[in-house]
């Protein structure tokens, strides 16, 4: 088990995609697989910077990455605003592109990247987001 803390602003996605790529790496994903966790990853952590923390500089995210037998199981917490990503309807996804609503995938996209994804509410001490995603072969 790993775990690293990151300043909860947009430009530490970088640093946290390669904190996951590398749990993922060495987990013995593809790099598609890679990918799929670095993806979801970005999306979890714009979502918490976004409206977790209201895009404000002074909150943390901790990432946690561990293996579950053939599960790489990634963590985040955070101590920012409840926000319950079930409670999102899907996206509408057919139709033309300029009459869609902007934005909105990213938890739609993280439900499709990962094998398991649950949201964990602690009240004032924040939200916790549990992804799992499993290792083929």
């Amino acid at each position: 088990m790993r775990t690293a803390i990151f300043q909860a602003k947009y430009e530490n996605l970088d640093a946290i995609r390669e904190y996951v790529a590398q749990a993922a790496k060495d987990a013995g994903f593809d790099e598609a697989g890679i990918y799929s966790v670095q993806l979801a990853a970005d999306e979890a952590c714009s979502n918490i910077i976004e409206y977790a923390y209201n895009a404000v500089d002074d909150g943390e995210i901790e990432c946690t990455c561990s293996q579950d037998g053939k599960n790489l199981v990634i963590i985040f917490r955070d101590h920012g605003c409840c926000f319950d990503p079930a409670s999102v309807p899907e996206p509408i996804l057919t139709g033309e592109l300029n009459e869609r609503h902007i934005g909105g995938l990213g938890i739609y996209l993280i439900r499709h990247l990962m094998d398991e994804v649950h949201y964990e509410s602690l009240g004032e001490a924040g939200n916790v987001l549990t992804l799992k995603k499993h290792l083929m072969g």
